[in-house]
């Protein structure tokens, strides 16, 4: 692997991990706003009105940018079955379709989430008091992201680097789990 494609996986480990604390901040700072928000509707009879939006908010940007984190590692969705049964190198092509796909996909969150955007920013969120565009960014974050890491694999892929062959001696789940069990004493 050239000296490029190196300092270039680096900084999108890096982006990887900040967008992961990042969706990991924001699930907590969501399950503190909606806490807030039952105990002040419950115990203080008196919501306030920001903590649902915000914490919808949150919620979309920590789905958004997690989805982007699992489609570096290779959790994203693929043909997992197909993969067990076909040859070695049938399992390379079968992983970049999925690739193309998941680029398309996050092409598509930017393209259509632009248009959200462009189409709310002059709407306002009543309780939040910003923008309605702010609904919408987080799709076009995750999309970025989604494009970024595909864009890597497939280049590294193209390029001969060994991203699937960690992948090619991980047995199946079902068999993973048959494997720990029998080593189980009773």
């Amino acid at each position: 692997m050239s000296d490029r494609l190196k300092l270039t996986a680096g900084l999108l480990g890096r982006l990887n991990t900040l967008a992961l604390w990042s969706a990991g901040i924001g699930l907590i700072l969501m399950t503190a706003f909606v806490a807030w928000q039952v105990f002040c509707r419950y115990v203080l009879n008196d919501s306030p009105s920001w903590t649902e939006p915000g914490a919808v908010m949150l919620m979309s940007w920590f789905i958004f940018l997690g989805s982007a984190v699992g489609v570096r590692e290779n959790y994203h969705l693929g043909f997992d079955v197909i993969l067990y049964v076909i040859p070695r190198s049938g399992k390379k092509w079968l992983r970049m379709i999925s690739d193309v796909v998941a680029f398309g996909f996050g092409v598509g969150m930017i393209w259509y989430g632009w248009e959200l955007i462009l189409l709310t920013w002059n709407t306002t969120l009543p309780s939040l008091g910003i923008s309605g565009a702010w609904d919408y960014v987080p799709l076009v974050g995750g999309g970025v992201l989604i494009v970024l890491f595909t864009l890597e694999r497939i280049v590294l892929r193209l390029s001969g680097a060994p991203i699937d062959d960690i992948l090619d001696e991980t047995p199946p789940a079902e068999v993973a789990a048959e494997l720990d069990t029998a080593n189980v004493k009773a």
